[in-house]
């Protein structure tokens, strides 16, 4: 059968048939997710996932494309995958009709590095389901747009699919991206595993299906910042001081989890991390995130009581359950300061969390074979999980969420009295998320993880720009400062990168603009070799909506309205950042967050200086109006000052705080029954 469309179209795939590819042994593969589609979905499937190929290969992929769903629960295409590493390789060695189109073929394939990507085979960069895209065809697809973009067309993302190139102009966005977007009504996990099998949408996590992820250093830094902190407020370290001394136990040494042990090492504390895929545990230790491994679990306990003593900063990864460690932890007696979990609780029936008493490969085998099995077994492994929590926060161990929905994952396992109201999660639940304790109001002056990649790969453009940064932020102006010039001054005696040459720093509207500036004009006059890709991740001020992290210190009711990352989305593009995104589930999991980010390519010009000055205070400070207008004090500081001190006109709205206790008293009136409505 002829194809009708192939005249029409310039940019395509081929019409011959790639040889078949053979998989790296040793590099992680997804777990086959489980064949779940009806006889008509299936036939839809196969469909959708041919409508990249020209007809005349659709004899030889059909079975091939039908077996992958069968075995996997998805159509990778793998055969369309390119043989070998792929790695971010220098800007100058791209195809392309614009910087841009180059710079962001560069933050794809870093995404799917071997070295960066949870399981490159699938797309899937990390968070166990965050994808670069769905599948393969679509990849190749891609790069063909971006060699063909030019500074005038905009490249046309949905959920992994690339609709295709739009007139635009030079100070529009060259690519707009959306995943995993669904109606009201089907937006939960269950309709949205239908619909991905179906190829029709993407789960984007974060910065991985918006092309910005930066390796597991861009986690790093914030949870630096998030033990220092919890210390500081639970443990009563000095305000200069670090965790020397302290224990930090959690889970999970995955793509964003694995910089636990890095962070906990920075910030000076022991900390022992449970992991079940030994696969991860290794490349943490290869990498030198981890100092000591073991699946002895009295040797991490001796390991961890002599570093304690002795306050070294040592990590140590214990291979299996963290339900298994902390039992063991609690039988011990040995003290606990900070516990937190971060494992995939954002998709826990999906391999996310694995249950006590199941190995990793039992796991993946139920996964495939017996759903209604695991997921028992999961809400057990959890239950269990939680109490322990409840023992050593009865030693007065301080436990927080740390944003991967476990809490939300535990009273969905049955456990209804973790949440405040013992009815539902819309309150919250009985232990903070480190967002209400923690880094909400960090986050509500602004600060949030500001990265950069320098496209050139080399290294000594990475130094300049570490020194640049570090001459723009004034350590004496908040002790926040203070953390994040430290930070950036030792960044490259941590050794933080994996994959590109690319940095993060937690920075606030200020700061972010400033260094941006200076960066464009390192690129203008040569100091560094090549263009600078600038960005964040979509945790951030402004770019998150979601009641169980980035809005949980949002009291006013409006944490579960999604108009401000709409908004930091929608006003992104219409100042022209390079490349725009906004995705369904972020961190939390399909339905719980809506979150947007950025890229923007510095190529030196006075267009990106203006489009620097007026989107990046929008990104931020949008942000932190809406966090001003639920009442946050820090927020309505920075807001207040910036309506007097703004050059440009720009005005927030200021909230008139009412007085709690006249609220209170009314408010006890009307309940008392002496206050009736003249509508009753």
């Amino acid at each position: 059968m002829s194809n009708p469309s192939a005249p029409a179209m310039t940019i395509c795939l081929p019409d011959t048939l790639p040889p078949e590819k053979q998989c790296r042994p040793g590099v992680r593969r997804a777990p086959d997710r489980g064949f779940r589609l009806t006889r008509s979905q299936t036939a839809v499937a196969l469909k959708n996932a041919l409508r990249y190929i020209p007809a005349t290969l659709h004899d030889a992929l059909i079975p091939e494309f039908l077996e992958e769903l069968r075995t996997r629960g998805r159509i990778y295409g793998y055969r369309f995958r390119p043989q070998g590493h792929i790695k971010a390789k220098p800007i100058h060695e791209y195809k392309g009709k614009c910087v841009a189109g180059k710079a962001v073929q560069v933050m794809i394939d870093n995404n799917l590095d071997f070295d960066v990507a949870l399981y490159p085979y699938e797309l899937v960069t990390y968070g166990e389901t965050g994808a670069v895209c769905q599948n393969w065809m679509q990849y190749q697809l891609i790069k063909r747009y971006l060699e063909a973009l030019t500074d005038h067309q905009t490249l046309v993302m949905q959920s992994g699919h690339p609709l295709g190139l739009f007139a635009s102009a030079p100070d529009n966005p060259r690519v707009i991206i959306t995943n995993g977007l669904l109606v009201g009504l089907y937006d939960n996990p269950e309709d949205w595993e239908i619909a991905v099998q179906m190829g029709v949408s993407s789960y984007g996590q974060m910065t991985a299906g918006g092309w910005m992820y930066i390796g597991p250093q861009g986690i790093v830094h914030g949870t630096y910042n998030t033990l220092l902190n919890a210390g500081r407020q639970m443990c009563g370290v000095p305000v200069d001081g670090n965790l020397a001394g302290l224990l930090f136990v959690s889970s999970g040494l995955g793509g964003m989890s694995g910089a636990q042990p890095k962070a906990a090492k920075i910030a000076g504390a022991t900390c022992i991390i449970a992991e079940v895929d030994e696969s991860r545990v290794k490349t943490r230790h290869e990498q030198g995130w981890v100092d000591v491994v073991s699946d002895d679990l009295e040797t991490v306990y001796r390991t961890a009581k002599t570093a304690v003593k002795a306050k070294e900063n040592t990590s140590i990864a214990f291979h299996g359950n963290i339900v298994d460690l902390l039992d063991f932890l609690i039988k011990k007696d040995l003290n606990v300061d900070l516990l937190s979990d971060q494992t995939s609780c954002h998709v826990v029936y999906d391999g996310g969390y694995c249950p006590v008493g199941l190995t990793f490969e039992e796991r993946t085998q139920l996964l495939a074979n017996d759903r209604p099995r695991f997921k028992r077994l999961v809400d057990a492994g959890l239950k269990q999980h939680y109490e322990l929590i409840q023992k050593f926060t009865a030693q007065g161990t301080y436990f927080f969420d740390y944003g991967n929905a476990f809490l939300k994952a535990v009273f969905d396992a049955g456990v209804t009295q973790v949440s405040k109201n013992g009815v539902d999660a819309k309150d919250g639940f009985v232990y903070p998320s480190y967002f209400e304790d923690i880094m909400g109001p960090i986050f509500d002056y602004g600060y949030g993880p500001f990265r950069w990649v320098c496209l050139s790969g080399n290294p000594e453009d990475l130094d300049k720009t570490d020194a640049a940064a570090m001459s723009c932020i004034d350590p004496d102006r908040r002790s926040y400062d203070r953390d994040n010039y430290v930070w950036i001054r030792d960044a490259k005696q941590n050794k933080l990168v994996v994959g590109s040459q690319a940095r993060i720093l937690y920075q606030d509207a200020a700061g972010r603009v400033s260094i941006a500036l200076k960066f464009n004009e390192m690129v203008r006059t040569g100091e560094v070799s090549a263009p600078i890709m600038l960005g964040r991740d979509h945790h951030d001020p402004g770019g998150t909506d979601s009641p169980f992290r980035e809005t949980a210190n949002i009291y006013d009711g409006s944490n579960v309205c999604a108009d401000m990352a709409t908004h930091c989305f929608a006003g992104n593009a219409a100042r022209g950042m390079s490349m725009v995104a906004l995705h369904n589930g972020g961190g939390t999991g399909i339905g719980k967050a809506i979150n947007g980010g950025f890229g923007l390519v510095l190529d030196g010009s006075e267009q990106v200086d203006s489009i620097i000055k007026s989107a990046m205070l929008w990104d931020v400070m949008g942000g932190v109006a809406r966090r001003n207008w639920a009442g946050n004090p820090n927020a309505r500081q920075v807001a207040v000052a910036y309506n007097t001190q703004n050059p440009n006109g720009d005005q927030i709205t200021i909230p008139h705080l009412a007085d709690e206790a006249k609220i209170a008293a009314a408010v006890n009136k009307l309940f008392a029954g002496t206050i009736r409505s003249s509508f009753i």
